[in-house]
């Protein structure tokens, strides 16, 4: 790449996993890389995302683990849900800086402000114009807004998690992974939860049985499920927040949090003066992650792509561009099977095949006996089902599961959903006994 054509070799626009676990190594190859960043150095998922999210879960679990065990551990178990929030911020109130170091450790310019296209080559910042030879545009998403009269009075899933009061009555608008995570979270810290759906399914992406029973067990809870609300607006009166919905119904509560999607951060690049292909989406790459203008690329959730749009899938797209970009490979990205959790409790997890398409293949659909597992029975899981897919020769080639312990259980199945291990394979693993690990792959030998 030229050393003195373009200030940077590669200059990346946006912060997060998209960019800095591919750049440090880059940059630690001689190559001269800038990084563009309006905001927390790191992105959504260090400082707004799944770290803070998964802290201020860890105390449900506990909750839940207490619960179950009501009979041997002292039960009832109570959230301090301002507690919370403070130990969530010292847990991530590092990281940005933590990220920043590592930048700049290996030589990476960090530039603070937004970036703006002036040709394929040339950026804006803070109006100063910056070149480089190649452009990584890894800008991510942001909350999606209902565009509804009140919509202002409606908060984001960052409003949420740093909340240090939590308002008695919550009304989520939304049914995906923030809406079901958020719903799991606040009425375990004790608020009254009202869940308004576009449609009448939650977490379409995932296997719907086992969907039920999260739905089931939060309504048991004392979540409501107000299914194809059909909202038209959000008004105040007084201290009061009231939601109109349906055919002339209204919903009176504290506070709104609007999960109803993410969008592409693509509105202020000025994408479309440089012809950039884009849609509703995010940004049209080929199987190199190229645009449709050679030098400029994309990784991450800006992507419009069929992957899951997860931080594993940022990572894996960040270093790729680490080897394309060095030359080190010319080969297109091969993505592997990329797992998907929720983390509600119990958790719902997923990874390769789902259970509709190997209906449609013939496939051989096996349920997991939890109740016989003796290993399962140890935390007196209320909810607990899985679901193994294997192919003609009987190869693992998809799973999911709902329980406690969903994640880690997936986690242990995906090399041999990625690596279509055979019975040799299989009988070579040994896990620690006892574990989840192990009682997992007895599942599948």
């Amino acid at each position: 790449m030229s050393q003195n054509k373009f200030d940077y070799d590669v200059l990346y626009i946006g912060s997060g996993h998209g960019t800095f676990d591919g750049a440090i190594p880059l940059a630690a190859k001689g190559i001269k890389v800038g990084v563009v960043e309006a905001g927390l150095v790191g992105g959504t998922c260090p400082n707004r995302g799944c770290n803070a999210k998964i802290s201020l879960d860890s105390p449900v679990t506990h909750q839940r683990y207490a619960e179950s065990m009501q009979k041997i551990v002292t039960h009832p178990v109570h959230i301090n849900w301002q507690e919370n929030v403070q130990h969530k911020n010292t847990v991530i109130q590092n990281l940005p800086g933590a990220i920043t170091g590592m930048l700049k450790n290996q030589g990476i310019t960090i530039l603070k402000g937004t970036g703006q296209f002036q040709d394929q080559h040339t950026v804006i910042v803070n109006e100063q114009a910056i070149t480089a030879e190649k452009v990584v545009i890894a800008t991510g998403l942001h909350p999606h807004r209902l565009d509804i009269p009140g919509t202002q009075l409606a908060h984001d899933s960052e409003d949420f998690m740093n909340l240090t009061h939590l308002p008695d009555n919550i009304a989520i608008i939304g049914s995906g992974y923030i809406s079901m995570e958020f719903a799991t979270m606040a009425n375990a810290a004790g608020a009254n939860v009202t869940v308004l759906m576009h449609g009448k399914q939650a977490l379409r992406q995932f296997y719907q049985p086992f969907v039920q029973k999260i739905v089931d067990d939060l309504t048991q809870r004392g979540v409501k499920f107000i299914t194809q609300a059909d909202i038209s607006a959000f008004r105040q009166e007084g201290q009061s927040l009231w939601i109109d919905y349906g055919q002339n119904q209204h919903l009176k509560t504290n506070w709104i949090l609007d999960a109803t999607g993410r969008v592409p951060n693509i509105e202020k690049l000025n994408l479309d003066k440089i012809g950039v292909a884009y849609n509703d989406n995010g940004i049209v790459v080929n199987d190199h992650l190229q645009t449709n203008v050679e030098n400029i690329y994309a990784s991450g959730d800006v992507i419009d792509k069929q992957q899951p749009k997860l931080t594993p899938t940022a990572i894996f797209e960040s270093l790729y561009l680490t080897q394309l970009l060095s030359q080190a490979t010319t080969d297109s990205i091969q993505y592997p099977v990329i797992p998907s959790v929720v983390f509600t409790s119990p958790r719902i997890a997923k990874a390769g095949m789902s259970v509709a398409a190997a209906q449609d293949n013939h496939f051989d659909i096996q349920t997991v006996d939890f109740d016989n597992d003796w290993y399962r029975q140890v935390n007196n899981e209320k909810i607990a089902d899985s679901r193994l897919i294997f192919d003609n020769a009987h190869h693992l080639v998809g799973a999911t599961e709902v329980s406690d312990q969903a994640d880690n259980a997936m986690n242990t199945l995906l090399p041999a959903i990625e690596f279509q291990f055979g019975k040799a394979e299989l009988s070579r693993l040994i896990y620690l006994f006892p574990s989840i690990s192990s009682a997992t792959w007895d599942q599948i030998k």
